[in-house]
């Protein structure tokens, strides 16, 4: 089921019944003062390798290095540009397919991956790459705004926290037991797709990591919800997508 974890007899197998791949997508960087630093890529590749156990796919490993310019300010944040994950991403699906995959479903858990994962998967045979975060789901996003509502936020979001609780364990809350400051409609959109300020000013806005999140909200139970939904509801989406593969190969 996890790509690294198999022998090449074992995904020949596979391959020989005609099957498309998860492929997750993360960051290495900071999540606010009670968030692992590799929160995205957690949230990506354990929601994917649950949704395979639905569907029964494959999960190829994650990408963990990602652009988080903005975050470069705070210690444990490692950044590319977009350009490198760019090719990344586009080699990585090109291999993919090239070893017989019908199709790779991009599970995407970080907001600056995006543009450049669709400028790869633009590059690549039409319909063969879907791109999706893992919150992108209606159950999902309407879980999100029970629990949370406007303190999701943009950034270290309770609803990532909680489910990193989940697998990890509870971390102290320390000074994010208060919530962060507050954010426009106006500063949402314009910064939406993670698109922040250079790391020093980013930094002097938000001290603490948080960018409008209120992390402390966060707690294991509701990270096994969300976990549950998220993984129904992507291998649902996994099941669309290797159908439509399925007919037009």
């Amino acid at each position: 089921m996890e790509l690294g974890l198999m022998t090449w007899p074992e995904v020949e197998a596979r391959l020989t019944t005609g099957v498309c791949v998860m492929l997750p997508i993360g960051s290495t960087e900071q999540h606010g003062p009670m968030g692992l630093i590799g929160t995205d890529t957690i949230c990506a590749n354990r929601v994917s390798v649950a949704a395979a156990q639905i569907c029964d796919c494959v999960v190829a490993p994650p990408i963990a290095y990602t652009p988080a310019p903005f975050n470069t300010g705070f210690p444990g944040t490692v950044s590319i540009s977009s350009e490198l994950l760019e090719q990344t991403v586009l080699q990585v699906c090109q291999g993919l397919l090239a070893q017989g995959f019908l199709g790779v479903f991009i599970v995407n858990g970080h907001g600056a991956n995006l543009a450049p994962a669709r400028s790869a998967a633009s590059a690549l045979p039409e319909g063969s790459v879907h791109i999706q975060s893992w919150w992108d789901p209606e159950p999902v996003a309407r879980m999100r705004e029970e629990f949370f509502g406007n303190w999701e936020g943009m950034h270290a979001t309770p609803s990532e926290v909680a489910i990193t609780q989940a697998l990890h364990g509870c971390k102290p809350s320390g000074v994010a037991f208060n919530p962060p400051k507050k954010l426009s409609r106006a500063y949402i959109a314009a910064h939406s797709g993670d698109r922040h300020g250079p790391p020093d000013e980013h930094r002097r806005q938000f001290p603490d990591g948080r960018v409008g999140s209120h992390s402390n909200l966060a707690t294991p139970d509701l990270g096994r919800e969300l976990f549950t939904v998220a993984s129904k509801a992507l291998a649902n989406d996994f099941d669309t997508f290797s159908a439509i593969r399925q007919k037009t190969l």
